[in-house]
């Protein structure tokens, strides 16, 4: 592949020696009692997942952090491939931890929760019902969409050895594919309720929408939500990536819209849901826009405060494009996943669903579509095209970058399509880079063409095509799909690294670049036969983890007697801390 466009990064030469909660984005409207409710309940999501995390660690297994290499397959010196590691957790390694006698060396004892693995990517939380309500009531589940698991809590220890008796002894289906059982070392799965009942449950459900490829609006969920049971209120907060609630009419709508949707996508292979109750009873909501919705009051607007009148509205009530409906005609009908496994009446759900179609923000916000962002607040000696791609590339692929001379900070920013702009304005608009803060949002222009081209303060070029490099990470659809889109965090992932690159190598680089070191550090283990390794690297703050990748991403790492470098890769992990 030609990379005459692209400039050479500076290289680094090692030596031999191996050393081993939530603010809702609804405007003015939100209460802080309401905001404290949020928060909690976004962060016990937190805390479940990484109680799985450490229930994972127990057993033994190896688990694959997100952003693998998506060329470690092709780039010169690399190892196994993302889907090698993936493989894993294969049925033969798994029965190889467990002998006829049913024991190991690392047995659980008997817990009515089960932990279930190797589900395949388009299950949904029906589908676990379905399959393994035979050996017992079931009273909660917990998916984790992006690791192909779930938590299966039965009624009775008894079924639950059932469920873990039968997988052991022959193959259980979920959804068409083999699963695998043990012991979780929970007793129970932790409801935001709290409550004494198991089956106790709410009619507000928390939405946490992982790997949003595409905008989430609030049209989107109703028409996701609305068809299995009458959705009244929806908020959408973005503090730990994208989440929403969605209140129901009752609770038996809730547990349905939960078991037919949780571990379903919104789009094809993005933008996945993960369904938790919630701890509000009730939503309130004060404006109805793309974030809030009060569905039993229509025509809500804002009022002004003090005032008694209504602020005149310059284009009526609504537009008028507005029906009962909805904004715009209904979108190509698409299966309601889950719907033919999930035992719902017809007067229940339809057998189809209409799924709205993706669309970028700027439909929303006034601008007309474009794949250009513009980014002001930029540092004028720290920051310069290479490292902006460095950055945005998390995010969608990036064409060109160029600094605008009549606009000292600013750049163009030309990006795949209009997503990839929506995408890096919801993540990085407004997160300090070198104590400046970024202002993202959507340029007018609809390509960067490369004119007035000058030298920055750091002596590079005020402009740079980036369309043939190998480090963008969506060039193809699956490609895309292995990244994961995460907002701005204090732990980065680290990968595509040379076995002998030690802690003290790291914190080495750091100190060269003159960026903030990390705190914490971890390493993965990897198979012996691995030419690469990756792991986790924790800092003092999200401003420092965001300097050190816009820094140090695609650095190329020499190892004597190496015939081709190494490219460091970073990406925001999903963990919050070690």
């Amino acid at each position: 592949m030609c990379l005459s466009n692209v400039s050479a990064p500076d290289t680094v030469l090692l030596s031999n020696t191996s050393t081993t909660a939530v603010n809702m984005s609804t405007g003015e409207g939100a209460g802080q009692r309401e905001e404290g409710e949020y928060g909690r309940a976004a962060k016990r999501l937190k805390t479940e997942e990484r109680e799985a995390e450490a229930e994972e660690r127990e057993e033994g297994e190896e688990e694959l952090e997100e952003g693998e290499d998506s060329d470690s397959g092709s780039l010169p010196g690399n190892g196994e491939s993302a889907a090698d590691n993936r493989a894993r957790w294969s049925a033969s390694e798994y029965g190889a931890g467990r002998r006829e006698n049913g024991e190991d060396s690392h047995r659980i004892s008997p817990s009515p929760v089960v932990h279930v693995r190797g589900l395949c990517e388009a299950v949904v939380e029906a589908d676990l019902i379905d399959a393994l309500e035979k050996f017992g009531p079931i009273c909660y589940v917990m998916m984790m969409p992006f690791k192909r698991q779930a938590l299966v809590e039965f009624s009775t220890v008894e079924s639950a050895d059932r469920c873990v008796s039968c997988g052991a002894k022959e193959p259980v289906y979920i959804a068409g594919q083999q699963a695998y059982f043990n012991y979780s070392t929970s007793k129970r799965i932790t409801r935001p309720t709290n409550a004494d009942n198991p089956n106790s449950g709410n009619k507000v459900l928390l939405l946490s929408i992982q790997n949003p490829l595409y905008p989430i609006t609030t049209d989107v969920l109703y028409t996701v939500c609305n068809p299995i049971g009458s959705v009244l209120r929806i908020v959408i907060f973005k503090r730990n990536g994208i989440q929403a609630m969605v209140e129901f009419e009752s609770v038996q709508c809730a547990q349905k819209a939960k078991a037919a949707l949780n571990g379903a996508d919104i789009y094809a292979g993005c933008c996945t849901l993960k369904i938790e109750y919630a701890r509000p009873t009730r939503l309130n909501v004060i404006k109805n826009d793309n974030e809030s919705w009060d569905y039993t009051k229509p025509y809500l607007v804002r009022r002004d405060r003090g005032k008694g009148r209504q602020r005149q509205a310059i284009l009526g009530e609504h537009p008028s494009s507005y029906s009962e409906n909805g904004y715009g005609p209904p979108c190509p009908l698409l299966p309601l996943p889950g719907n033919s496994r999930y035992k719902l009446t017809s007067v229940d759900a339809p057998d189809m669903v209409s799924y709205p179609l993706p669309q970028s923000s700027s439909s929303y916000s006034g601008h007309a579509p474009s794949s250009v962002a513009m980014v002001s607040g930029l540092h004028p000696s720290k920051m310069n095209c290479t490292r902006i791609f460095n950055l945005f590339c998390l995010y969608g692929n990036i064409e060109k970058v160029k600094f605008m001379k009549s606009v000292p900070g600013t750049a163009l920013v030309e990006m795949g399509d209009e997503y990839a702009v929506d995408r890096a304005i919801t993540h990085l608009n407004s997160i300090k880079v070198f104590g400046k803060r970024l202002n993202v949002c959507v340029s007018k222009q609809h390509a960067v063409i490369p004119s007035q081209v000058f030298e920055l303060e750091d002596g590079s070029s005020s402009y740079k095509d980036f369309a043939m490099t190998r480090n963008n990470r969506f060039s193809s659809a699956g490609q895309a799909s292995k990244n994961i889109i995460q907002p701005p965090s204090a732990v980065l992932h680290y990968y595509n690294v040379p076995p002998c690159i030690s802690q003290e190598h790291l914190l080495r680089l750091c100190t060269e670049h003159d960026v903030p070191g990390f705190v914490k550090f971890k390493m993965f283990d990897a198979k012996p036969s691995s030419k690469t390794i990756s792991g986790l690297l924790e800092f003092d703050s999200k401003t420092e983890a965001v300097e050190v990748l816009t820094v140090l991403n695609h650095y190329q790492i020499r190892i004597p007697n190496g015939s081709n470098p190494y490219t460091l890769k970073l990406c925001f992990s999903t963990s919050s801390h070690l």
